[in-house]
């Protein structure tokens, strides 16, 4: 009977050792992932809880909580620099998905001279960081606002199209490789039975396509939502700011930076992040396009 336990235990150990080697190792990982991801955003909580309103002796997680620094908001023009963001990010995001898809559709559906060399141009311009443009783009919206004002210095719009020009070319790229994804046969379906170009692109294709164009809009809006340098070139009035050109003057100041303040309006603004992030979840992570072909 004791021989006859030795296999057994050995085969359990070895299903053990396999499990581990094969499964077993990947949620210890997943535990310092977790926490490596979640301890700032728990941390952020915590200062914005603080009612000391500062990070001076905060080792201790919500030692003291309240709503004071959530109250001070009102106070401040942190709702006018939210609706603000919310402009220029919902703007820059739809922008950026009708123009990106209208250029990949072009390039992925017409055949025409020049198509190569664009393609081409667009990926060479897309390897020089925007750092780069920096001035330049101070100096065009300088000599631009002396002609049309709502393009100039200070310019909500103004910002949106430098948002949309930079993100033009990887936006293109991106949605290229997908559009050559949908077959061409329901094209040349769709012709067969008297369609349109804009019928074909706006009913057949578009529908299709609807991951990237979630995908797309969403990093729009978040690149939108949290950029700080751009934002801060271009919009020079108080009442113009968005929420990191804004939230940043709370803290610019070592001696008299508001933290705790600072905390909850990062925590208040994460939520239109988020609540977009969930609403394009099953769009982001399904497959549309999937099966739209038989055979």
């Amino acid at each position: 009977m004791a021989t006859s336990e030795v296999p057994v235990e050995r085969r359990t150990r070895a299903r053990r050792a396999r499990w581990w080697a094969e499964v077993g190792w990947k949620y210890p990982v997943a535990v310092v992932i977790v926490f490596y991801a979640a301890f700032p955003l728990v941390y952020a909580l915590s200062a914005s809880l603080d009612r000391r309103g500062s990070l001076a002796g905060s080792g201790a997680l919500f030692r003291s909580v309240g709503v004071e620094n959530y109250r001070a908001l009102g106070g401040t023009l942190y709702w006018t620099w939210a609706g603000n963001t919310l402009l220029i990010g919902g703007a820059a995001a739809l922008g950026a998905v009708l123009m990106g898809a209208a250029a990949a559709y072009a390039f992925s559906r017409f055949r025409f001279r020049g198509r190569r060399t664009s393609l081409t141009a667009l990926l060479i311009i897309q390897m020089f960081p925007q750092t780069v443009a920096f001035v330049a783009v101070f100096l065009l919206l300088v000599a631009l606002g002396e002609v049309v004002p709502a393009l100039g210095v200070n310019s909500k719009l103004a910002l949106i199209c430098v948002y949309l020009g930079g993100a033009l070319g990887a936006n293109t790229f991106l949605m290229y490789g997908f559009f050559n994804t949908v077959p061409m046969e329901i094209d040349e379906a769709a012709k067969i039975d008297g369609a349109t170009h804009a019928q074909i692109y706006w009913r057949l294709v578009m529908p299709l396509v609807t991951p990237i164009l979630a995908v797309v809009g969403l990093l729009a809006f978040i690149s939108a939502f949290g950029d700080f340098i751009l934002a801060k070139i271009v919009l020079t009035g108080e009442g113009n700011w968005t929420l990191a050109v804004g939230m940043y003057q709370w803290v610019s100041n070592q001696l008299t930076s508001r933290w705790g303040l600072f905390a909850a309006g990062a925590t208040v603004g994460s939520l239109p992040v988020l609540a977009l992030f969930l609403s394009l979840q099953r769009y982001i992570v399904g497959g549309l396009s999937a099966g739209s072909v038989k055979g």
